[in-house]
């Protein structure tokens, strides 16, 4: 040992001065190679930090068999015009093999706002589907199996206690239980703060929102995923991937402890929760993130929360191909880009899949681009022998090294965050956005240098290039349609019941009750969308945020 640890100091002085380093895409430097030596220095020990797949710390996946027994979720990420455009595209994806799907919602629906309001004049419909009442969302989910989809995700943050009336109100109509249906509800809203915008209310009253929710499933709904802690919008702001890890998991302690302090217990609600997190393109740095990320939970749920149950323990993960990395420049080679990333998730052994599309530089996908990204996940399931080995790079040096850097830098930052007060905290003070910009800084640098090589944008550039990629445009008929709409709906329901059921909404919020009840009888009586969050405005403010420098 002492001899492998000599001849990489010495390796290290006889490495030219202005020789750039090699690093992981986060900047952790990596030496030539790794040996047993490299591992005994980090002081892993395989019992302890390995395991068996299916077996604690969950290193090597949550299930013992992984692929050899049911592959990942595979879900695009779609949505965009009217409840009807989009319903169409979830047929058609769900006709060529989709097992499950993730709703986009557009700007206006994510921030509380119908379709009429000022402000989302010219964005309805744009880069998302705009669900604005019950009546959107029975026409969203009109002849859909449901009751035999594998997974139902969606964006809802800010508006998440909503949604899930929405959709409890929707399946219930259907004569469909709803507890038949695998809903998957994102519901972090503290992440918007922090790496993506669409917030409402400031963080104290939407982190008790977001607890509703985890609160009602684990009452009523238990087989719900209330809860998906968030670190992609926060890795594609700019983040490394162990910041991405600790934001994450700083804010999940949050919604965890507002949760306990219903009367919970941490086995009551662990157990549906999930994680999303991005696949970026650095593929051991990727690889040794998700095997981190479990770990890193399983030791929090079993050492800081006392959980008793292992499935309070299994980090089930989400993982998306990361948008940031695409560009505009010879668009097709974003299908290798994208490949890499859906291998990265497939070696870290996440339980749900969502590929980008190679036009998502320019538009909103193609109904061509979506299907070229749903085949790269059937090709990488069934034709290359990867899901034949439960974690096939599992006891690499080079791998076991990077899990155990990442976990630690993970505890690093977590441990930081706790001692600034918490993630709320943090986001109030500005520490989040202020460790993102830093980061983000820095990756654009290395880009602008040549230091980090886009191929096609900074190097092998071809400046004969001609666009040839069909940009996707939704039909601005459609923002006036659901206009159109949403002034039916408001001239035919019942007023009066719409009223007394806002105003119930209102005085439970005020009260500090669990809001969900109400909101299911205002979603019942077809109250919009944007009349729902201005009853909990009038209660809970508007956030405004501080500028950060």
């Amino acid at each position: 040992m002492e001899q492998n640890r000599n001849q990489r100091q010495s390796d290290r002085q006889h490495r030219p001065e202005r020789a750039p380093a090699f690093a992981t895409d986060s900047g952790l430097i990596l030496d030539p190679a790794y040996t047993p030596a490299s591992l005994e220095e980090r002081g892993f020990d395989p019992g302890r930090d390995l395991g068996d797949p299916g077996a604690f710390p969950y290193t090597r996946g949550i299930h013992p068999a992984m692929y050899r027994q049911e592959f990942w979720i595979m879900g695009q990420y779609s949505g965009f015009g009217s409840a009807e455009d989009a319903n169409q595209r979830y047929k058609t994806l769900l006709a060529q093999g989709q097992t499950g799907f993730s709703i986009a919602l557009d700007l206006p629906t994510q921030v509380g706002y119908d379709a009429d309001h000022p402000l989302a004049l010219g964005e309805v419909g744009k880069v998302g589907v705009h669900l604005g009442s019950l009546a959107d969302v029975e026409r969203l989910f009109d002849g859909i199996p449901l009751d035999q989809v594998r997974q139902i995700r969606t964006t809802a943050n800010s508006i998440g206690p909503v949604f899930l009336a929405m959709c409890i109100a929707a399946f219930e109509k259907r004569g469909i239980p709803p507890g038949n249906v695998r809903l998957f509800i994102q519901n972090d809203v503290l992440k918007e703060y922090i790496g993506r915008g669409t917030y409402i209310y400031p963080p104290g009253p939407s982190v008790k929102l977001s607890t509703d929710v985890i609160e009602y499933c684990a009452r009523h709904l238990p087989t719900w995923v209330p809860l998906a802690m968030s670190g992609y919008h926060i890795r594609d702001s700019g983040a490394t991937a162990a910041q991405e890890l600790a934001f994450t998991f700083a804010n999940a302690r949050a919604y965890i402890e507002s949760a306990l302090q219903r009367g919970l217990t941490i086995d009551d609600f662990a157990p549906q929760l999930f994680t999303f997190l991005s696949a970026s393109i650095d593929l051991l740095e990727e690889v040794a993130k998700f095997r981190a990320a479990r770990r890193f939970w399983a030791r929090l749920m079993r050492g800081q929360f006392r959980a008793q149950d292992p499935e309070s323990m299994k980090l089930r993960i989400f993982a998306y191909t990361l948008g940031g990395n695409l560009v505009a420049p010879q668009p097709l080679n974003n299908i290798v880009r994208v490949t890499v990333e859906t291998m990265a998730a497939i070696l870290g052994g996440v339980q749900t899949i969502a590929t980008s599309s190679f036009d998502e530089a320019y538009c909103l996908p193609s109904q061509e681009a979506v299907t070229v990204a749903l085949r790269t996940q059937q090709i990488l399931a069934h034709e290359i022998g990867v899901t034949n080995l439960v974690d096939p790079l599992g006891g690499s040096y080079a791998l076991e090294h990077l899990t155990g850097r990442i976990e630690g830098e993970v505890q690093q930052i977590v441990d930081q965050v706790e001692a600034l007060g918490g993630a709320v905290a943090c986001i109030e003070q500005g520490f989040f956005q202020r460790e993102l910009a830093n980061a983000a800084y820095r990756r654009q640098q290395a880009i602008e240098r040549g230091e980090k090589v886009l191929v096609g944008l900074n190097r092998y550039r071809d400046e004969r290039e001609e666009v040839t990629v069909p940009v996707f445009r939704v039909d601005p008929e459609s923002e006036r349609r659901q206009v159109q709409q949403l002034h039916h709906l408001r001239a035919t329901r019942d007023a009066a019941a719409v009223g007394q059921t806002l105003a119930a909404l209102a005085a439970a919020a005020r009260r500090g009750d669990n809001i969900i009840p109400a909101a299911i009888d205002a979603v019942k009586a077809y109250a919009t969308l944007g009349e729902i969050s201005d009853a909990l405005r009038a209660v809970y403010g508007s956030y405004v945020p501080s500028t950060v420098i």
